[in-house]
Parts: structure tokens; C-alpha cells; sequence
């Protein structure tokens, strides 16, 4: 009984410690919340392929592109996500159609074209890259209270709660506001865009920290979400 509970008190001692090096206190309403007060929307970005524009489309790109960063008055996070693909989930599928088959020649076809995955797979790394735009507001706070405000605070705990909800819609807003901007500045250039919700976000920041783990609930395809 000892050596458990020495576990358990490790475990959340480690836990704990871990932690603290994060700085998302808490996820919101689709919205992250730094520990420092700052929120942070995520913007799931799908690709366009630059090459295959011919040459006036580009230069079309590029302007569009440059006005879009000239039109910011605040800064903004680019993240680009490559992962090794995980293709058990497909491979699976592949098989289950395999044995579907009533056709003998279709079921040789889908079992050749499965060993031509595996083979893929075996020797070479099929990556998987995503785009995100990270959309930061910092609200500004006078930190400094006097020991009349303190006393205060503590008798009107309720108002005190009530007003950190104003507080955070009035914040959420602006940050809304400030990704709709960018929305409306990108859409030009032919990329479609969509706000990342609580759940996705639980999962982009999992993956982040567990690069080297596949979970069975990933985020979906961008090409599959609800873009606006």
C-alpha cells in the first residue's frame, strides 16, 4: 500500500511539473487562454498550389498576399504542421474492400494496389502538412491594486466573477473581429479558412506535445471541415 500511493503521489507530482512549463491555463468557448490573460484563436488554413498557376496568377498571389500583411496592426503566428502520415486506418479499408470483392480480377487488382501502399510506405516517409494562422489579443490590464481595491474584490466576489465575463466576451470579440480580417484579406488568393473548435484544439495541442503518438481522433481533413 505504500509503494502505491508513493506512485500516485509521484505521478501527480510529475503532472503538476509538467504543467507549469505550458502556458495555456484553459480552453474557452473555441478560444485559447494564456496564463498571462491573452487569448489566441487558431485559424485551420487549406493549401493552394503556387506552381501550377501560370505566371500573372502568381504575381496576383503575391500582391494580394503583400497587401494582406501590410494591412495588419497586430502580429500573427504562421504554423506549418508535417506529419508522417499514419495509413493504418486507410490500409484497413483497403482490406475490407479487398475482401468485398466478388469480381476475382477487381479483388487481384485491390490486393496489388495494397501491396503497392505498403511498399510506399516502406520506403519512403509520406508526409502530411497542415497550415495554421495563430490570431493573438492581448487585453491591457492595470495589475496594480490598492489595498482598499483588494478588500473590495474580496467582499464582491460575485461582481468580480461577473466582470471577468464581460471581461473575456469583450475580449473574445475583438479577437473574433481581428480573424474575420484575415479571413476576408486571404480569401482573395484562393485559400479557405476555418476557426478551429475546442475539441480540435484539444487535439492540435495533444499532437504538438506528442509528436511521435497516433491517436484514433485526429483532426479532420481541411478540405472536409465547414469552411466559410
Amino acid at each position: 500500500m505504500e509503494s502505491l500511493n508513493s506512485s500516485k503521489i509521484t505521478k501527480q507530482t510529475t503532472t503538476s511539473a509538467t504543467q507549469q512549463f505550458l502556458d495555456i491555463a484553459e480552453i474557452e468557448e473555441d478560444v485559447i487562454v494564456l496564463k498571462n490573460g491573452s487569448l489566441r484563436a487558431i485559424l485551420a488554413v487549406s493549401a493552394i498550389n503556387f506552381d501550377l498557376k501560370s505566371s500573372d496568377e502568381q504575381e496576383a498571389i503575391i500582391a494580394q498576399y503583400q497587401n494582406f500583411l501590410n494591412s495588419l496592426d497586430f502580429p500573427i503566428q504562421i504554423l506549418i504542421s508535417s506529419r508522417k502520415m499514419n495509413v493504418n486506418k486507410y490500409m484497413e479499408f483497403v482490406e475490407k474492400k479487398e475482401k468485398e470483392q466478388t469480381n476475382e480480377l477487381l479483388r487481384l487488382q485491390t490486393a496489388e494496389y495494397k501491396n503497392f501502399i505498403r511498399q510506399l510506405v516502406s520506403v519512403s516517409n509520406i508526409m502530411d502538412k497542415s497550415f495554421y494562422i495563430i490570431v493573438p489579443f492581448a487585453p491591457v490590464e492595470n495589475t496594480e491594486k490598492s489595498f482598499l481595491g483588494n478588500l473590495f474584490s474580496r467582499n464582491n466576489a460575485r461582481k468580480d466573477i461577473m466582470q471577468k465575463r464581460e471581461n473575456f466576451e469583450t475580449y473574445k470579440n475583438q479577437l473574433l473581429q481581428r480573424a474575420d480580417h484575415i479571413e476576408a484579406a486571404l480569401s482573395g488568393i484562393g485559400t479557405r479558412m476555418t476557426m478551429l473548435g475546442t475539441q480540435e484544439l484539444i487535439e492540435l495541442i495533444y499532437n504538438s506535445y506528442n509528436p511521435n503518438l497516433f491517436m484514433d481522433t485526429t483532426i479532420g481533413d481541411i478540405n472536409n471541415l465547414e469552411l466559410k
